[in-house]
């Protein structure tokens, strides 16, 4: 029996997924399609305080069975209702629309180029509006612009196709949304937003229920992370999701020269906020306004005054009512402690360097308007992008497409004054050109301390099967099968020691295991730490492990590690580095988890370390690297002549046997000693100015290896 088409659902309104903003769509459970009567593509009615028309998807997995309809904020504010509140769906009856009449809308000044306008009707192409409504066109690019709908014909619910007209006003419509900004422009930080949400929302929508409870509704909110994580962003989504006052205050601007300005500035924002209550106030870079007043210089008094201005604002005798504060810094811990407690910022939301999964949503943020080729996989740009945070995946997309601008800048006639449609609708970014804009964008989390890592692999190193091996389960594995390391009930070692004579392929094991890994990697010369200042050593190791934690999955690599932690008692042995060697323990160690970072370290002179270092739990792992055998040898030969024009003499296997007790180092300069000898017999004694009859003979190499031995002894 055939259900009743008009049959109504109440759903609670939900986030939708980045992809689907300003396609005119909402996700329902397949189970509440069914009994409105629908089928997927079919045109819904949703009403809230007012009503407008969308196409229903089925939801994903992950999103059935919760009695939700998911839709963006575009159709949130056409509809009138936030996030959390209940709205109305039917199945609504429409029709072709002969002509719509749109507006730009919000802070637009200036009007439509002509392709632009040719293109619009296309881009609108199946949208479903309603007089009233505000869309969103994505032109060429991801270039949004957003119109209010003035007209449409005929009357009611209509729907975009080839045959309609589209003609644009010239002249911008005030939006109804604030900032322009809405929770589905934000990737990878969802339970972030749900806590400012909390915090702000809930006071400002609901106060009865803070006043049934007999509680104060918080007052404030503390976002903190690095530069770039979506602080920022995060409180402009907030003022556009909520119908409250925003005053945005960035922190340096209060700072006026004249005595008592400051203070006065200050004030009158509060009160400026409290007249238009419910009201937001965001001050942004609070570090530069209310930094510890213990740390204030003498003539740096205006800044103690403003702190303290600003503690009674918060927290003072008079009431703030409907004012919430929130304050975004990138380092908190300059903050007065005043500032901190609650009453005050009574929640410190912490916005961390967003990991694989929320790459890939941020990604999908910044690419959802782009023209992507269809080999471009952002699941394979998000696996490689460690330490990335939200503006730098933005960069990444703009440089991506400015590669792919580069290439075709050949095919615009510059002195035309237009770019040719044709042009236009050939632009693809392609997966080689995200490849090439990761060449020049740097991850933010660890850009002080980042290290280009030469692309060395496995098979350009010899031998050392065992080291290898040690290294693919430490590094490798943890990231690739965490699953295995969780089912096993068992977390990857936190340490590898290498330990060998100097040569023997210490550092390019370390450089290995950072490229094919694909992680993060951090290089610490040991003693470029020490530093004659008390506590610099110490505060060095401590940010080169904040660095790492931040920008997880990430690799610690110590090279000398014996001028860092040296045995503590020995004699000689300076207060220093045993101040750094008790900071090295407690990072490895300590109470604070090490979580996703691997720490490897390199010496030749094991014995000089402090055994406490050496403890199952620190450096888990220890691998000495002798010298290499036969085999090995034979190998590393291979390696250091691919791509060289040996003669028909050479034989590497022959080379192996005689060079017993040479390790990796000396292989390699023999290799390269050979090529120097048969450059120069080419020049000088054949006097030839062509490559075609460049060899390496054995007669070279044989020169190269004595000059090596005498060298060695």
């Amino acid at each position: 029996m055939a259900r009743s088409t008009m049959e109504t659902r109440t759903l609670v309104v939900a986030e939708s997924l980045p992809k689907d903003v300003g396609r005119g769509i909402a996700r329902l459970d397949p189970g509440d399609i069914a009994r409105l009567g629908l089928e997927v593509g079919d045109v819904v009615q949703v009403s809230g305080k007012r009503a407008t028309a969308v196409k229903v998807m089925p939801a994903y997995v992950e999103d059935r069975g919760k009695g939700t309809v998911q839709i963006d904020g575009i159709t949130r504010d056409n509809v009138q209702a936030g996030l959390g509140e209940t709205v109305e769906v039917k199945k609504a009856t429409f029709q072709p629309a002969r002509a719509i009449v749109l507006a730009p809308a919000g802070d637009t000044k200036t009007s439509l180029s002509g392709s632009d306008a040719q293109y619009l009707a296309r881009a609108l192409e199946g949208l479903p509006v309603v007089k009233g409504d505000r869309v969103r066109a994505t032109l060429f690019g991801s270039r949004h612009h957003e119109f209010a709908v003035l007209d449409a014909a005929p009357e009611g619910i209509v729907t975009v196709d080839t045959q309609t007209t589209v003609r644009v006003k010239g002249e911008a419509v005030p939006s109804r949304v604030k900032s322009g900004v809405t929770y589905e422009d934000i990737g990878a930080l969802h339970k972030e937003i749900q806590k400012v949400r909390e915090m702000v929302e809930l006071p400002l929508k609901y106060p009865e229920l803070f006043e049934r409870l007999g509680i104060d509704a918080p007052k404030g909110v503390l976002l903190y992370g690095p530069p770039g994580c979506g602080k920022t962003m995060i409180a402009r989504a907030v003022a556009g999701e909520t119908d409250a006052a925003f005053f945005h205050v960035s922190g340096p601007e209060i700072i006026h020269k004249f005595y008592g300005e400051s203070e006065a500035h200050l004030r009158a924002i509060f009160d400026k906020a409290g007249e238009k209550a419910p009201s937001i106030i965001f001050i942004d870079e609070i570090d530069s306004i209310a930094s510890k007043r213990e740390d204030v210089r003498g003539d740096q008094q205006v800044e103690r005054r403003v702190v303290a201005q600003l503690l009674a604002l918060m927290d003072g005798l008079k009431s703030r009512g409907q004012v919430i504060v929130i304050a975004a810094t990138n380092i908190p811990q300059v903050l007065d402690p005043a500032l901190r407690r609650p009453g005050r910022f009574d929640r410190e939301v912490g916005i961390s360097v967003p990991d694989k999964k929320g790459r890939q949503e941020i990604l999908d943020v910044h690419t959802r308007g782009m023209p992507l080729a269809s080999g471009v996989e952002l699941e394979k740009i998000a696996a490689v992008t460690h330490g990335f945070v939200g503006a730098d995946l933005e960069a990444l997309c703009r440089e991506a497409a400015m590669t792919t601008l580069r290439r075709a800048m050949p095919r615009v006639q510059l002195d035309a004054g237009f770019v040719p449609a044709e042009v236009l609708a050939r632009l693809e970014v392609s997966m080689e050109d995200f490849t090439e804009a990761l060449k020049d964008i740097e991850p933010s989390a660890i850009r002080e301390v980042f290290t280009e890592i030469p692309e060395v692999k496995w098979e350009d190193v010899g031998g050392l099967e065992e080291a290898r091996r040690a290294l693919v389960e430490t590094v490798e594995w943890p990231l690739k099968h965490p699953d295995f390391f969780s089912q096993a009930g068992t977390l990857p070692p936190k340490g590898i020691l290498l330990s060998g004579p100097p040569g023997t392929g210490k550092t390019l094991l370390a450089k290995a295991a950072a490229t094919q890994s694909g992680v993060n990697f951090i290089s610490v010369k040991g003693p470029a730490l020490l530093s004659r200042w008390v506590g610099d050593s110490e505060r060095g190791i401590r940010e080169v492990f904040r660095k790492a934690r931040q920008a997880s999955p990430c690799i610690i690599f110590f090279d000398e590690i014996d001028a860092l932690a040296p045995a503590r008692g020995a004699g000689g042995g300076s207060q220093v580095t045993e101040r750094v060697m008790g900071q090295l323990l407690t990072e490895l160690d300590g109470i604070e988890e090490l979580k996703g970072v691997t720490v490897l370290a390199a010496t030749n002179r094991p014995d000089l370390l402090d055994p406490a270092l050496l403890r199952s739990g620190r450096f888990d792992i220890q691998i000495r690297l002798p010298a290499p055998d036969r085999k090995g040898r034979e190998a590393i030969f291979a390696i250091h002549t691919r791509g060289k024009p040996l003669a028909a003499d050479v034989d590497t296997d022959a080379l192996a046997a005689v060079t017993e007790g040479l390790v990796g180092a000396d292989i390699e300069a023999i290799c390269r000693k050979a090529a120097m000898l048969a450059i120069r017999d080419h020049i000088t004694g054949r006097m030839e100015s062509d490559t075609a009859g460049l060899r390496l003979s054995r007669e070279h190499f044989d020169q190269a290896l004595r000059e090596v031995l005498v060298l060695r002894k």
